[in-house]
């Protein structure tokens, strides 16, 4: 029993290097490999109107004295672009940008737009006469319209509207 011993442990020894050889073959090498690639976006020059606001005059009796109201809306165009904001004569017939009219059936209620807290400066639609002129930023910018109802003969009751059209140019 002895002598098989010796037989077998030095054979056991004499295999070991054949045995790991065997097992370092089979095992992977990790191995990496590279390469770049380019993001793009081409910007170009644009302009949206984000927000809207109704102009709401309220409610009134005779209209014996001015009426007051504002309201706001706000463009948003691409850095250093330059714009004009033109607000058009309203979808009432017979409305001009000097003065607009609302209607409820056949009356009307004539009303007026300015771009100054003043209401002087008639804010109407004619690029480099009554627009509003402007360089974007990137971000949103708020406009003010200052609207005025004149006094004027009062028709009769009812809500009175109008539809007025903001055209950005750039």
């Amino acid at each position: 029993m002895l002598r098989l011993l010796q037989t077998v442990v030095p054979f056991r020894l004499a295999l070991a290097p054949v045995l790991l050889a065997c097992l370092s073959q089979g095992k992977a090498e990790a191995a990496t490999t590279t390469a770049n690639f380019q993001s793009q976006i081409t910007i170009v020059a644009d302009c949206q109107i984000p927000s809207t606001n109704t102009l709401n005059f309220g409610s009134n009796g005779a209209l014996t004295a001015n009426v007051d109201a504002t309201t706001t809306f706000s463009v948003q165009c691409t850095n250093t672009t330059p714009y004009d904001i033109g607000l058009n004569q309203g979808t009432t017939a017979g409305g001009t940008t000097a003065t607009r009219l609302m209607t409820s059936g056949s009356a009307t209620v004539s009303y007026q737009m300015f771009s100054d807290a003043a209401r002087t400066v008639n804010w109407g639609n004619t690029v480099g006469t009554d627009t509003v002129a402007g360089t974007g930023n990137g971000a949103a910018q708020s406009y003010t319209i200052f609207g005025r109802v004149p006094a004027q003969t009062t028709p009769a009751s009812g809500l009175y509207t109008d539809t007025v059209t903001i055209t950005v140019t750039f």
